[in-house]
């Protein structure tokens, strides 16, 4: 039986042999997965939550790739020395890990490989502008998103699909960086943007009562959807509800795993490790994270990401890398009630960076500079809270930039306020003052901060903290604002507040592996048998974070050499060469990003 015609829900034969077993079906492990079966291999992917995609379903899709081929195809064709360089002014002499070379060489093919060898799709991130402005930084043309997917082209998988993150999502439809949030942005003040937005939400309406979910796929659901439907055509094998438990190996080698059910299951060619690092395991947390985060950690990750591949690849002698910069992607997130005595984790990428909000901490002074990137943003939070004091924060925004823009969880308008300020999410005050004292801030310091703001926003410089000072700044603000898009006065009340807490995207600290994928021992020799992608393997970057799609751009690459090497074909001069094409490759599709909002989860 073919596994386009098999049960969704079949279990794993125990006992059986497969060339390659993937742990984990992000995009990191689903990009192996797709890529070994083109070559030839015999593949499964094992999933232990009851659904497929991990945080990458839930992500923005994007990844960092310098030198793409759709860059290079719109007439970006940068010397391969320039994001060497920006590496480097970020990285110092770590940019000499040979992963890093690797990455940049490979990345483009991958890109080429799945553009047009499956059924995944891209549009191009042509202006969309590296984090940090440094020698070397890009304005754009390193970075690509995965394309719109018709979820109906995964017939009954697409019960298997994680749903895109509710609290960000609409009534559970996905909205795409770029022009289709701007129209949403735009759906009270421009007709045509109204008409779009309500086209948009009768088609999500139609899916909903036909299929009970959504079916216009973007950003990470996109993504892992075209992976899913490429791991079907190639015949890979998916499994969900089968997590493993422990690696089977053989004087020294691994050679299969085991599951939670004590089926066995044995690789000829190697496991791949790929289940999304431990953003939901305090034990290596209090480890790594030191007293930086504070006592508590709130990440937006899936809570299936619980350290399982770290630790499957520890038992086995697999080591894990503590020197990064960073141990995990920090984000600013705000706790959304669940109704049910919990919290969901709602992370704040797009709205602090737009006119008419800012962020305030201690007495009620800023901190940062709000429309930096979200990793950068709770970077400067920890610097400033003094030991032992928690790193919060609160983001405050006039009653216009709260209706224009929202305010994390808070819709904007035309929804209304009340049921935000009822469950404690959102608060809000007649003037400043009454805001301060029901957020426990000094009125007078919360005024004084303001004035400040507010002076400089009108003049178009934030003397502070350089806010709009860079094109990435520029770019996440707002196109309409005069004079700096990034800046815009707090003047109108009532005034609204959400509470930020320390979380984050994922983690970066991950097992020691070289540019083949390949876990490595403590003594830095690789474990025969033994691969990492994604975030269970340690970040390229050194723990720092030089633009959005730094984690996408090399788990799927290196679930992409690890597939190669598996195969015993991984020649990183060879160019591609070593795939075969697809008959009928999908359509390409423009891009979109222009003069739109980007966010890169």
């Amino acid at each position: 039986m073919t596994q386009e015609g098999r049960s969704i829900d079949a279990r794993p034969e125990s006992g059986a042999s497969y060339d390659l077993l993937v742990v984990g079906s992000g995009a990191g492990g689903l990009a192996t997965a797709v890529t070994a079966a083109d070559l030839g291999l015999s593949v499964a992917v094992l999933e232990k939550a009851p659904v497929l995609g991990g945080t990458s379903a839930w992500s923005g899709g994007w990844l960092w790739v310098p030198r793409n081929p759709l860059a290079v195809e719109a007439g970006i064709d940068e010397p391969p020395e320039a994001p060497l360089n920006y590496l480097a002014g970020i990285m110092g002499n770590r940019v000499g890990d040979p992963r890093i070379k690797t990455y940049l060489d490979t990345g483009p093919e991958m890109v080429r490989f799945f553009r047009d060898r499956s059924a995944v799709d891209w549009i191009d991130g042509n202006k969309v502008p590296d984090f940090i402005e440094r020698p070397g930084a890009a304005a754009g043309g390193r970075s690509v998103c995965a394309a719109p997917f018709d979820g109906r082209r995964l017939g009954p998988w697409i019960a298997k699909l994680r749903p895109p993150l509710d609290v960000i999502s609409l009534a559970g439809m996905g909205i795409a960086s770029g022009k289709d949030m701007a129209h949403f942005f735009k759906a009270t003040r421009s007709p045509a943007s109204a008409l779009y937005v309500a086209r948009r939400l009768a088609k999500h309406g139609i899916d909903l009562v036909r299929h009970g979910r959504a079916m216009q796929l973007v950003n990470g659901n996109a993504l892992v959807a075209g992976l899913m439907r490429s791991c079907l055509d190639r015949g890979a094998e998916l499994f969900t509800d089968a997590g493993v438990t422990a690696l089977l190996h053989d004087e020294g080698q691994v050679t299969g795993v085991t599951l939670a059910d004590g089926t066995r299951l044995h690789a000829r060619r190697g496991v791949v490790l790929a289940t999304g690092g431990f953003p939901h395991d305090p034990e290596t947390q209090a480890r790594l994270f030191g007293s930086d985060t504070g006592p508590a950690h709130y990440s937006a990750a899936t809570e299936d990401n619980t350290g399982d591949g770290i630790r499957l690849g520890i038992k086995v002698g697999g080591h894990l890398r503590e020197d990064l910069a960073n141990a995990g992607a920090w984000a600013p997130v705000s706790l959304v009630p669940d109704g049910k005595g919990g919290f969901a984790h709602f992370p704040h990428l797009i709205d602090r960076a737009k006119p008419g909000i800012i962020a305030v901490r201690g007495r009620g002074e800023r901190f940062a500079n709000e429309a930096d990137s979200y990793h950068a943003f709770m970077r400067a939070l920890f610097d400033a809270t003094p030991a032992g004091e928690a790193p919060e924060c609160w983001l405050i925004a006039d009653h216009p930039a709260q209706r224009r823009w929202g305010l994390g969880w808070a819709r904007p308008s035309p929804f209304p306020l009340a049921p935000f300020r009822r469950c404690g999410y959102l608060r809000s005050g007649r003037t400043l003052k009454d805001l301060a004292r029901r957020c426990n801030l000094d009125p007078q310091v919360l005024e004084t901060t303001v004035a400040r703001f507010n002076t400089q926003a009108m003049a178009g410089e934030d003397l502070d903290f350089a806010r709009g000072a860079s094109i990435y700044n520029r770019v996440q603000g707002d196109p309409d604002s005069r004079p700096n898009p990034s800046l815009g006065a707090l003047r109108r009340g009532p005034f609204h507040a959400v509470r930020i807490v320390p979380g984050s995207l994922g983690t970066f600290a991950g097992l020691d592996a070289d540019d083949r994928a390949r876990v490595l021992d403590a003594g830095g020799a690789p474990i025969p048998g033994l691969f990492a992608a994604g975030n269970d393997l340690s970040s390229i970057f050194a723990g720092q974070y030089p633009s959005g799609g730094i984690t996408l751009g090399p788990a799927m690459t290196f679930g992409y050499i690890a597939a190669h090497v598996a195969a015993g074909l991984w020649d990183p001069g060879q160019g591609g060469d070593t795939v075969s094409e697809m008959q009928d490759p999908p359509a390409r599709v423009a891009g979109n990003t222009e003069g739109a909002t980007h966010a890169a989860f």
